[in-house]
């Protein structure tokens, strides 16, 4: 059985970086579909060579994860404000270049990566960071320079050199602080690894919550729309004008007003609708206290120890 979960492990971790990666590449879609694909295809194939290096569980796929979309969206935006008018073809051979360096250096330093990370999962410990800043900082350098150089006023051919020449410098970069990287990622999962088993004594006020949020949410939606229907003129305001809402538009300005956001595209301009908006507002302040109240009484029944048993 251990064996069986052992297999499956690659193929969560990879459908995991698939999926989110097909949620961000769908987003940037307006920098061309070629690139949005052969983004999602090289963020998982990376993955599942980083995962059969580094077998550490689905949760290490997660901060893996998460990194690769963290990337592809900075790269994004800095390269539509640096290289706005690089050459179609260099957008994912650009994206590629510094996950192809750190993912090759992973490799030929696959031993003792993979016995740092073995180390570092049950212990996380994060006094390495300022090792693993040094890297970001020299990233950071790389972008802050593109993004201020006046490289976009250059020619495609200029830009599109550029744009490749500073993921190169972005990919050596990487090696050079592959093991920092590495370890943060195994910390990363450790942490996970401890929130996820802390989770379970949350279920509880986190479902009394929600289940409270929505039992307000309904019941002030309807009162909103039998007070506008049974009122001899409309209550509210739609975008400026007075107007009656129908049930959908009461749901909405319910859920906005217990959660005190408060777009303004609906408005009271009744004061007997105001009151009662009032109301809900300060249910919604009382519901966060006895949501906080509530974490707070879930600690002191006792906080779980890394193997997840009380203490």
């Amino acid at each position: 059985m251990p064996e069986r979960r052992h297999r499956r492990g690659p193929w969560a971790s990879v459908a995991l970086t698939f999926s989110l990666m097909v949620l961000v590449a769908a987003a940037v879609g307006d920098q061309g579909w070629a690139f949005s694909f052969a983004a999602v295809g090289v963020a998982s194939l990376a993955m599942g060579v980083l995962y059969l290096l580094f077998p550490q569980g689905p949760l290490f796929g997660l901060g893996v994860a998460t990194s690769l979309a963290v990337y592809m969206s900075l790269y994004v935006v800095i390269g539509r404000s640096a290289f706005p008018q690089a050459q179609t073809w260099a957008l994912p051979v650009g994206f590629l270049l510094p996950i192809a360096f750190f993912v090759l250096a992973c490799w030929v330093k696959r031993r003792p990566l993979a016995a740092l990370a073995s180390e570092g999962l049950n212990d996380a410990d994060l006094a390495h960071l300022p090792r693993f800043l040094r890297w970001l900082v020299f990233c950071a350098v790389v972008g802050v320079v593109a993004m201020s150089a006046p490289i976009n006023r250059a020619d495609p051919i200029a830009q599109t050199l550029v744009l490749l020449l500073a993921q190169s410098l972005i990919g050596a970069i990487s090696v050079l602080f592959v093991r920092d990287v590495i370890r943060l990622l195994v910390d990363i999962a450790a942490i996970l690894t401890l929130v996820a088993a802390r989770l379970r004594f949350l279920a509880v006020p986190i479902a009394s919550y929600v289940t409270l949020f929505s039992l307000a949410t309904v019941t002030f939606a309807c009162l909103y729309r039998i007070a506008d229907a049974l009122s001899a003129q409309p209550l509210f305001e739609k975008l400026g004008q007075t107007a009656r809402i129908n049930f959908s538009e009461a749901l909405h300005f319910s859920v906005v007003t217990l959660s005190t956001v408060g777009y303004g595209d609906i408005l009271p301009r009744d004061d007997g609708i105001r009151i009662l908006a009032a109301i809900q507002m300060l249910t919604g302040q009382l519901l966060l206290l006895f949501g906080f109240a509530e974490i707070m009484r879930s600690r002191t029944r006792g906080e779980p120890d890394p193997d997840g048993s009380r203490r």
